[in-house]
Formats: C-alpha cells, sequence, structure tokens
C-alpha cells in the first residue's frame, strides 16, 4: 500500500506527526515501544490524585417533566420465544414461536392476510345478508358470518362456540386457508421474526446516542438537543444554564422540529467558532447551522434509499458529513461539492458477518477516513481509486480477540488544542473490551481494556479535562443504561494509558429509591420507565474556580433526559472511607412531581389484546346497577393496621351469625311437607292439607288406587325417626325355633298411627297396609333391654329383604304373597 495519496494535515502545530504517505506507516511502527501497547490489561497505573468523581445524589434526578404521549416498550423475549421445548437438551437454545406469532398476525391484520383471498372466494359468497332458500350448501351469508365471528372468543374462551355458519366457512376455506395463508406469510414472518430476535440482542439503530450538548455564548450555559414523542419523531432544542453546586436550571419550554421519522442519533460539533447539528433518521440525514443565539438554520435534508446506519461531522471543515448506508456505501456531503460518493463494497472487511451495519469517521487527515464494520476497521482515502485502503483494526489474533467477538462503535479521539490526545487515536469499542489504536501503528493496539459491561456499549463521550494537568475523563455507556468513567492520559508524544481504576456511576435504575412506594401495578411501570435502554449520553464541565464539576445527561428510549451531578473529590487517601451521597428534600421533591406528571399519562394499548366477549344478546335489555361496597374501603382499613382481613370489614354478616332462612311461599307444598316430615308431624300435616282441601260439608273424592296408595306410603316413611328408631319385638308367630314365644307389644302411637292413615285407605288396601307397617322397624327395646346399635339399626333398616327372609324362614306357615308388589 505504498501508493496510497495521503494529503496534508488540518495544521501543522497539531497535526504534524501524521505520516505522508503509506511507506512511512510501516517505518513509524518501532518508534512505540512494545512495552507500552498492551498497558497491562485491565490494569490502571495510577498517576493522578484525586480521580474519583462523587455523585452529588445516589442516582440520577428527571431533568425535564415526562412526554405526553404514552410509551410502548415494544416486545420483549417472552413475547417471541417458545415456550414450550425439549426438557432434556443439553444445550438450552432460545426457539422462536411461529405458530403463536401467525396466529396472532392473522387475528390483528386479518385485511392484510385474507384480502387476496376475497376474489379467489367471491363466488362462494353471498354478499346481501338475506337468507338463502337455495339448496346449494356451498353459499355463505356474510353478513351473519361476521356476526358470529364478532362474538367468538379466541384462545381457549368459556364463551367461544362454533355455529353452522363457521363450519361451513371452516369447510369452504380450509383448503386455501391452510396453504396459502401459512405459504404466503409463513416464510416472512419468520424473516421478521429472526429480525426482531436479533434487535432484541444488539439494536444498533441508536449507535452513537441521540442527545447532544450545543454549547452557548456564554460559558456554563447551551442547550441539550434530543428527540421526544411516542414516535421519537420531535426533536427538541432546550435551553439549559449549568451553575456549579447547583442543579441545571432549565430556562423556559422547548423548541421543537417534526420530523417524517424517528430520530436516531444526533451528533454536534464547533469548527472555527461554527456550530453545526446533524441527524440520523432511517432514512434521512439533515444538517444544521446552529446560531450563536441557539436558533437552527437547515442547511441540508438527504434521503438515503437503503438505509442509514451512520453520520459523522469532520473536524477540519466546517459543514462536511460522512453517510453510511445498509448497502455498504460510503458517501461525503459538502456545502461545495454536495454528495458523492467515495467507498462501496457489500461485504465485510475480514470475513462474512450477516449484518449490514457500517460506520464512518474522520481521522487526523482531512481527507482519509474510516470505514467500520462488524469485522473490523479500514483506512480510506476520499481522493484516491476505490477499493483502496489500509486496515486499521481486524477482529483476530493481532488484538487477541475473542470468539465471537464484533465491533459495535469507533470514534476519532484527536482534537486540535492545547491538551488534546495525539491527534491519530481512535477508539474501538466490542461487546467485550475497548481498545485504543493509532493511526501510525494499524492492527495492533496501543490500549486493551475489558470493559466487563452487561449489555453492549454504543455511547462514548470524551471530555475535556477537568483541570490543567488532569487526564481526560471518557465516558462509557451500554445499552442498559450502565455507566463507566475513565481517564486517559497521555498529551503529545507520550503513550496514552489508563490513570486511575475506571468508575461506575451510578445508573437510572438506581434512582427508583427516591420514589415512594407505589401500587404494584404503578410501581412496575415507574421501574419499566427507569429501565428503558439508554439512547443517549451527553455531558458538560462548566467552570468552576474551585472543585470541577461534571454534568452528565441521559436519554432513555421512552424520552425521558436525566441528569447527575459529580464533582472531583481532592485527594483522597488511601485509608479514607468512600463517601456515601442520600437524597435531598429537593431531590424527592422532583421525583415526586415527576412521577405525578407520569401516573397522568395514559398507559400505552396493548399490541394485541383478546376482544370482549359480546353480551349485546344476552344483557341487551339490562342496565348495570350500581351498588355501593364496603371492600375497598375495608381492605384498606386492614392494610393500614396490618392485621387480616375479616368478614366484617367488607360489610358482611359475622360468622356466628346465621342469616334467617326464607319462609316457605303459601304454593311451597314441598318445603312444607318435608320440614313436617323431618320433625315428625307427617300425620297432623296430612290431615290440615286434607282438610284445607275439603271445605265444610264435602266427602273426600276416591282418587286413583296406585297414587293414593304410593302418597300414603310416602307419608309414612316421612312419619318415622331414622334417629332414634329401633326394630320391633318379634311377634310369636314369626318367632324364630330358638326364642322363647312373647304375647305381642304393639305401641300405642302406632296402633293410633295406623288408624288414622287407615281412613284415607279403601278398605281393601287396608290389610295390605298393616301388613307392611307390621314389618318395618319402629322405635322401641329390643329383647333383654338392650337397645339396637344405630349402624345396626341402618342396616336393619335399609336391608329389609333380608329381615323377611329370616322371619318367613321359621315354622310359620308360608302366607299368601301380597298385590301391588308388596
Amino acid at each position: 500500500m505504498s501508493d496510497l495519496p495521503l494529503r496534508e494535515p488540518c495544521s501543522p502545530a497539531c497535526c504534524s506527526s501524521v505520516p505522508r504517505c503509506g511507506a512511512e506507516l510501516s517505518q513509524a511502527s518501532p518508534a512505540v515501544g512494545w512495552s507500552s501497547l498492551w498497558a497491562s490489561q485491565n490494569t490502571a497505573p495510577h498517576v493522578a490524585k484525586g480521580l474519583l468523581w462523587e455523585p452529588d445524589t445516589p442516582g440520577p434526578l428527571p431533568l425535564l417533566p415526562p412526554g405526553p404521549d404514552p410509551w410502548d416498550p415494544g416486545v420483549t423475549a417472552q413475547d417471541l420465544l417458545f415456550r414450550g421445548g425439549y426438557q432434556f437438551r443439553r444445550q438450552p437454545q432460545a426457539v422462536l414461536d411461529v405458530s403463536e406469532q401467525l396466529s396472532r398476525f392473522l387475528w390483528d391484520h386479518g385485511d392484510i392476510a385474507f384480502a387476496p383471498l376475497g376474489k379467489l372466494m367471491l363466488e362462494n359468497f353471498k354478499l346481501e345478508g338475506a337468507r338463502s332458500r337455495s339448496k346449494k350448501k356451498t353459499v355463505v351469508s356474510v353478513k351473519r358470518l361476521l356476526q358470529d365471528l364478532g362474538g367468538h372468543q379466541p384462545w381457549g374462551c368459556p364463551w367461544a362456540y362454533l355455529s353452522h355458519r363457521q363450519r361451513r366457512f371452516s369447510i369452504l376455506g380450509g383448503p386455501i386457508l391452510s396453504t396459502s395463508v401459512a405459504s404466503l406469510l409463513g416464510e416472512l414472518l419468520h424473516e421478521e421474526l429472526a429480525l426482531r430476535w436479533e434487535q432484541l440482542l444488539l439494536d444498533d439503530a441508536f449507535t452513537g446516542g441521540a442527545l447532544a450538548w450545543v454549547p452557548g455564548r456564554t460559558p456554563g450555559s447551551g442547550q441539550l438537543v434530543y428527540p421526544a414523542g411516542g414516535a421519537l419523531d420531535r426533536l427538541y432544542f432546550q435551553k439549559v444554564n449549568l451553575t456549579p453546586g447547583s442543579e441545571p436550571r432549565v430556562l423556559g419550554g422547548p423548541g421543537h422540529i417534526r420530523l417524517r421519522g424517528p430520530v436516531r442519533q444526533v451528533v454536534t460539533r464547533t469548527v472555527q467558532g461554527e456550530a453545526l447539528l446533524a441527524v440520523r433518521s432511517d432514512y434521512h440525514c439533515a444538517l444544521w447551522k446552529v446560531s450563536k443565539q441557539g436558533q437552527p438554520a437547515p442547511l441540508q435534508v438527504l434521503q438515503v434509499e437503503k438505509g442509514a446506519t451512520g453520520i459523522s461531522l469532520s473536524p477540519h471543515l466546517p459543514g462536511e458529513l460522512a453517510i453510511c448506508s445498509r448497502s455498504g456505501a460510503i458517501c461525503l456531503w459538502t456545502p461545495q461539492d454536495g454528495l458523492q460518493q467515495i467507498y462501496k463494497d457489500p461485504e465485510t472487511l475480514v470475513f462474512r458477518d450477516p449484518s449490514p451495519w457500517r460506520w464512518a469517521d474522520f481521522t487526523a487527515h482531512p481527507r482519509v477516513l474510516t470505514v467500520g464494520d462488524r469485522t473490523g476497521v479500514k483506512m480510506v482515502d476520499t481522493q484516491g481509486p476505490q477499493g483502496c485502503g489500509l486496515l486499521l483494526f481486524r477482529g483476530g489474533a493481532e488484538a487477541s480477540c475473542q470468539k465471537g467477538e464484533r465491533v459495535l462503535l469507533t470514534q476519532y479521539l484527536g482534537e486540535c488544542g492545547p491538551e488534546c490526545l495525539h491527534p491519530t487515536l481512535h477508539l474501538i469499542c466490542t461487546q467485550f473490551s475497548l481498545y485504543l489504536v493509532d493511526e501510525r501503528l494499524p492492527l495492533v493496539p496501543l490500549l486493551k481494556w475489558n470493559h466487563d459491561l452487561p449489555s453492549a456499549p454504543l455511547l462514548a463521550r470524551l471530555l475535556p479535562p477537568p483541570r490543567t494537568g488532569l487526564p481526560r475523563p471518557l465516558l462509557l455507556a451500554g445499552q442498559g443504561g450502565e455507566l463507566q468513567l475513565l481517564h486517559i492520559a497521555g498529551e503529545g508524544a507520550s503513550t496514552p494509558r489508563l490513570a486511575g481504576p475506571p468508575q461506575s456511576l451510578p445508573s437510572r435504575s438506581d434512582s427508583l429509591s427516591a420514589f415512594a412506594p407505589l401500587e404494584p401495578k404503578s410501581q412496575w411501570r415507574l421501574q419499566e420507565r427507569l429501565t428503558a435502554p439508554a439512547i443517549g449520553l451527553a455531558a458538560a464541565i462548566p467552570p468552576s474556580a474551585n472543585t470541577p464539576v461534571l454534568s452528565l445527561f441521559q436519554l432513555s428510549a421512552a424520552g425521558d433526559v436525566f441528569h447527575q451531578g459529580l464533582h472531583l473529590q481532592a485527594d483522597p487517601g488511601p485509608d479514607s472511607p468512600a463517601p456515601t451521597a442520600s437524597w435531598t428534600p429537593q431531590a424527592t421533591a422532583s421525583c415526586s412531581r415527576w412521577l405525578k406528571a407520569l401516573l397522568e399519562v395514559p398507559p400505552a394499548p396493548p399490541v394485541w389484546a383478546a376482544p370482549t366477549f359480546s353480551h349485546r344478546r344476552l344483557l341487551g335489555c339490562f342496565e348495570p346497577q350500581k351498588a355501593e361496597s364496603k371492600a375497598p374501603e375495608g381492605l384498606r382499613t386492614a392494610m393500614a393496621k396490618g392485621r387480616l382481613l375479616q368478614l366484617r370489614d367488607l360489610g358482611l354478616l359475622p360468622t356466628e351469625e346465621r342469616a334467617p332462612a326464607p319462609e316457605p311461599g303459601p304454593e311451597d307444598e314441598l318445603s312444607e311437607r318435608l320440614e313436617a316430615a323431618w320433625e315428625g308431624q307427617a300425620a297432623a300435616w296430612w290431615e290440615r292439607r286434607r282438610g284445607s282441601s275439603l271445605g265444610p260439608g264435602k266427602q273426600p273424592k276416591r282418587h286413583k288406587r296406585r297414587t293414593q296408595l304410593s302418597n300414603t306410603f310416602s307419608s309414612l316413611s316421612g312419619r318415622l325417626d331414622l334417629s332414634d328408631a329401633a326394630s320391633p319385638p318379634p311377634s310369636p308367630e314369626r318367632t324364630l325355633p330358638a326364642a322363647r314365644p312373647q304375647p305381642p307389644v304393639t305401641p300405642p302411637s302406632q296402633e293410633s298411627t295406623q288408624e288414622l292413615w287407615a281412613r284415607a285407605v279403601p278398605s281393601e288396601r287396608q290389610q295390605t297396609l298393616r301388613d307392611y307397617m307390621a314389618e318395618l322397624p319402629l322405635q322401641g327395646d329390643a329383647p333383654g333391654g338392650a337397645s339396637v346399635p344405630s349402624s345396626q339399626t341402618s342396616s336393619v333398616r335399609a336391608t329389609p329383604s333380608r329381615q323377611r327372609a329370616a322371619v318367613r324362614s321359621g315354622s310359620q306357615p308360608h302366607c299368601k304373597k301380597p298385590r301391588m308388589g308388596f
């Protein structure tokens, strides 16, 4: 690559060490000692004292009130993965549930899924809705079918039903719906699910950050530029004044610009006293010029057909913009020359990777850019032949990369200034490590450090030194909101190195303790809002005469802006305890106001919800009745006192007081009859019933014999006391041969009962009734003065046939078999 043409640097004072040709790149390698290249991985030499930033509060505080639009967190891993799976799989793996997602797509977007099939099935539909008299069974009434489908419940609802129209429709459309829809949409849906799963693992849309700090006319003043709204399609400009030792002061309301798509990246840079602002959307890129009063003026809007993945502003020429496309093309836009393509390669640099992500940034030379993908970073000359370049970094053995390690972010760190780092340094972040690479020594990093962030580091900010002689802070933020602060030292010709150990800063989830406890639903909503993915990071160091102060701003995917103040601790001793921050009354009051505004925002509607049960046919003529209930009030009282919920708290009757039984109505004959039989007053009830049914001077009519006899038997069985009844003493005629003959004893109650019931029984059936009553076990004492146990009594009662068989097996002559089955 000795023929690679390189132009002059931007300034000989700060870029004098930039090589002029490719041959000098290889010759400059021995100039840097090999002992300092690896600056001890994960070991940071302590070169300066007092490099501990102490946070003012245990967590960041909300700077601006939440927006009026609800926030939808989108799909999660539980929504896409198959809930079942193999229990004995040695290596568990994620399986996408395509069948459930396909069914939900057909239900939610039926017009898209089934609209092309309408013309194919049109001849088998009758659209007017009137009842068809034709004998053809292949015609379906669309009007009634839609009515049936309107009340249908999916997902195993107990009210779901299938009508004959739905069955006919399924028979007609089964061959088409089961094959055509699945074949047309199955492949596309599987591709979409795979894309959504990749976005859950790594969402690179907000690489670089969508939050920027534009300095103002006076030190400490400026404005925050960030997207907000439900779709992040409104770009806000909020003026903020930073005062050392106090919270940032918001000046007035923000101005905003409505865009055509969601804002993915916001970049700002001041070149030659001119502040520029670049914004990247999915398919558009725009450039503004910010005046000293803070008013943005549009310069250019560009459309990217394949989708933009990154933008960068030149630190050398004002208004120069580099744009990356998913097709692998890198374009350069300048106010003088317009848009020109300088590089295009749909393939990755080092090895094959399916990701279409591309990134471009500037270098120490104005006409040389870096082009990066997931496999490596390459330096390209904008005025040289396309395809030529020099690899700056690649994932491999030269950088001791791990298996599966991919490039996530590249950033140029060189700036012209008295205390800037070397102008040939570049920052490269992967999911495991952080690398510092020099343009003069490609492929071999000067510094490697394992950041150990739980999420992908997509945001990085290099800040100016807080004080003369101190190293420069470097902020690194993960997609999950984790923050780490590093210090890089090495001005001029010295080797860059980490100054002091890296420091972990509080995240937005650490601010949960500043909010008052809420009910579970609101508490879950607050936690979901605080743990939203981080999409923006900005920082500023206002001028301070005493202790340096760092103002840190974070932007979440919900559009919330949080602020964290840190001050530099002066020379902490080795044995001094670490300071602990606490919540101030002003901080808790700010959180309370923000939470109150958040709970007033309506929650986002669910992506999918089962339709409600159609009750028009069942409850169309009824109106809901409003009844006052003491349940919520009683529940709060019991929770406040810390005791169990009792019935009196709900306004119900206590357990010891039984509700009065309902009195039987005048027509409730069965209840009266059962009650009288239970109390042993069946005969008296029968007389009362018989006397009330017959008027004075009337004789009872002769009913059907079978009905009257069966009623009498049922009344007799109700007369018996089932709890205290015992078997009667045996009569002498039916005494067994081994038993001693005794005179028959008949209780007077039995005789009176037989005489009362004999009045209502015809004379030809009275003897049969007496024989039946003689064999029933009535209440009395057993022979020998011993009462029969209840278990024996029940057994005798339960088996009257065995008793009769035992009696008839004696010396008594065989009796005549009674009629009517007795």
